[in-house]
């Protein structure tokens, strides 16, 4: 039997609580009416609601479903879902992962960055709660009520870094916990997202389904911001033939088979000599793998346009 009891935080003042890893385990949570608290979710769960608080920091590991803010203030979070949601809200500031396009609506000054945190059990629990590393529109904001004249929302620095937002628990049971908020072991790769691109040269890389497919993506994310070029996005999704021609073009045949595997794993770095880049160390490291790569820069940003507008009418964007 389940008691509502263990999955609530309601009505509490300047402490800090969590639940650590297993605890949680897919159900839904509600926290609520907490003031000048430290919350963490160590875990995976169904969906959260967080009703009308003020001036907390909070940590939500993957949430199947949706979270849904309403009424709070003044809070800085790091959240991964797959719906975000807020409604009358007033500044909060938010390192998000979402599968799909967040919404917030009646709320003012809202602030995202990507999300950055990484502990042992983390990576388990987004398959558990079926999400995908790869799948992160956290800058694409959808405002349901735009003011004329007015941005609701904004960007948080691009150097802005968690800890200084959502400092790392106190209380000695979830201490137990072995965080790492440092961006290069992230468990979500950290894109650019909407931001400014730094050039007008982008590179399209897709790895195919296969028992590597996600430690090579990274693989290849460590080397190219190694030197020096910017993961703008990632994709991951399901591809069918017709989309394979639409996406590879001539290269397509090679590639077509491949895409019944599962889906694939798209990574768009941007920087001048992109292209060259991503050629020449997928050539060095992955040798033995078939990856598409952008074969010129002429192509690359179609590559790039023709992927991600098909993947957006995948993901109903």
């Amino acid at each position: 039997q389940i008691d509502p009891k263990d999955y609530t935080f309601s009505g509490l003042k300047d402490e800090t609580v969590g639940r650590l890893p297993g605890k949680v385990a897919g159900q839904q949570f509600v926290i609520q009416d907490c003031e000048n608290c430290s919350i963490y979710i160590f875990d995976h769960s169904a969906m959260i609601t967080i009703d009308d608080c003020v001036n907390c920091q909070i940590f939500l590991g993957p949430i199947k479903g949706s979270v849904f803010f309403r009424g709070c203030k003044d809070c800085k979070c790091i959240v991964a879902c797959q719906q975000f949601r807020t409604r009358d809200c007033r500044k909060l500031e938010v390192f998000l992962c979402c599968a799909t396009q967040p919404i917030i609506e009646s709320s003012t000054g809202m602030k995202f960055g990507c999300f950055q945190y990484y502990y042992p059990e983390l990576a388990l629990q987004f398959k558990d709660a079926g999400l995908s590393i790869f799948n992160n529109t956290w800058s694409n904001i959808h405002d349901f009520t735009p003011a004329s004249g007015e941005n609701n929302w904004g960007l948080l620095p691009e150097n802005a870094v968690v800890q200084d937002y959502v400092p790392l628990p106190s209380s000695e049971e979830l201490k137990a916990v072995r965080i790492s908020t440092d961006a290069m072991r992230s468990i979500i790769p950290i894109t650019r997202g909407q931001r400014q691109k730094s050039s007008d040269e982008s590179c399209l890389a897709v790895f195919f389904a296969g028992d590597y497919t996600t430690a090579n993506a990274r693989k290849l994310i460590d080397e190219m911001t190694g030197k020096g070029f910017q993961l703008v996005q990632t994709k991951e999704v399901s591809m069918k033939a017709e989309d394979g021609h639409r996406v590879f073009q001539q290269c397509a045949e090679e590639f077509i088979p491949l895409l019944e595997k599962g889906p694939v794993v798209a990574l768009e770095f941007n920087g001048d000599g992109a292209v060259e880049g991503c050629r020449s160390t997928v050539n060095d490291v992955f040798s033995g793998t078939k990856v598409f790569v952008s074969e010129s820069k002429a192509s690359a940003s179609q590559d790039v346009d023709n992927f991600y507008n098909f993947a957006d009418m995948q993901m109903g964007m």
